[in-house]
């Protein structure tokens, strides 16, 4: 069920600021740009949809809109550092009609390898949906140890993966020895993709790249699974200069910059982010006019 691309779709906000009001509508708009790539799901509210700046009530409002509208599978990033937070926001993602959770490490307390075990475990006690692990050593500070993720697994049979995002292929080894094949692996960053893919038999990606090539990136993805990694390599090649522009900035900064450069309603930013440099601006616009999204 859950393969393919999965796009971490941002969250439009009418204008720049402190807290300029969530556009719905606009946000219904990019569901259904989704929808038509024939995308495997959307990850709503992650940290490319600012979920750090979203108040309780406004996550709930964007994971229901997505339910709503979303013709795929929808996953809920639903994790906090705070583990009753992540338990409360859990339960309503499940009681909508969400498929899965997202839950991210836990940032800024930095817990102990045992305390990360309590703290998902927790989760998956209280809600019975399948949750997906996010190992974001980059964000979190704290990397949720391949040990710890084997023992997750083991106790729990709906904690069924992760996102891996730590860049490390010795980490990515060492999750596929320890957790076993069954255990799913999701690329965390679009880069990393098909080394994941190829060596890792990971099942597809949560892409920031699919909200502005959703078909195209589904379509690399299905590459891997179908086991044609000649044609997969050629494709990365194609698009890793968009990969890494996406991330001159700090994530969402660039994909929004490149999704309104495209004509798409990605709207501003909530402080403390801010829109990116002229001159990385001009950068992502070379980078995508190139490969004719504008």
């Amino acid at each position: 069920m859950f393969q393919g691309c999965f796009t971490a779709i941002v969250t439009p906000f009418r204008g720049n600021g402190v807290k300029p009001e969530l556009d719905e509508e606009a946000f219904a708009r990019l569901v259904e740009l989704q929808n038509e790539g024939g995308v495997a799901g959307i990850v709503a509210v992650g940290t490319t949809g600012e979920s750090p700046v979203l108040s309780h009530e406004e996550h709930r409002r964007v994971v229901e809109l997505t339910v709503e509208h979303a013709r795929c599978s929808v996953i809920a990033g639903t994790g906090s550092n705070c583990t009753w937070e992540a338990v409360e926001l859990s339960r309503h993602a499940s009681d909508v009609g969400a498929e899965a959770t997202l839950q991210v490490c836990p940032y800024y307390n930095k817990p102990s390898q045992e305390g990360l075990f309590r703290h998902f475990s927790a989760i998956a006690e209280r809600v019975d949906i399948p949750h997906i692990l996010y190992n974001i050593p980059g964000r979190s500070a704290l990397e949720i140890a391949p040990e710890t993720m084997a023992r997750l697994k083991e106790e729990h049979s709906n904690i069924i993966g992760v996102k891996e995002a730590s860049g490390k292929p010795e980490s990515w080894r060492r999750i596929r020895e320890l957790c076993g094949e069954d255990f799913l692996i999701l690329s965390g960053n679009d880069g990393d993709t098909f080394a994941l893919m190829r060596e890792h038999a990971a099942k597809g990606v949560i892409s920031v790249a699919s909200n502005i090539i959703p078909g195209r990136m589904q379509r690399f993805v299905e590459l891997g699974l179908r086991g044609d990694f000649a044609a997969m390599q050629e494709e990365h090649r194609l698009l890793s200069e968009l990969f890494d522009v996406l991330f001159i900035d700090t994530n969402p900064i660039p994909i929004k910059e490149a999704m309104r450069l495209a004509g798409l309603p990605a709207g501003g930013f909530r402080l403390p982010l801010c829109e990116t440099s002229p001159e990385k601006r001009e950068r992502i616009r070379r980078v995508i006019s190139k490969l004719g999204i504008i």
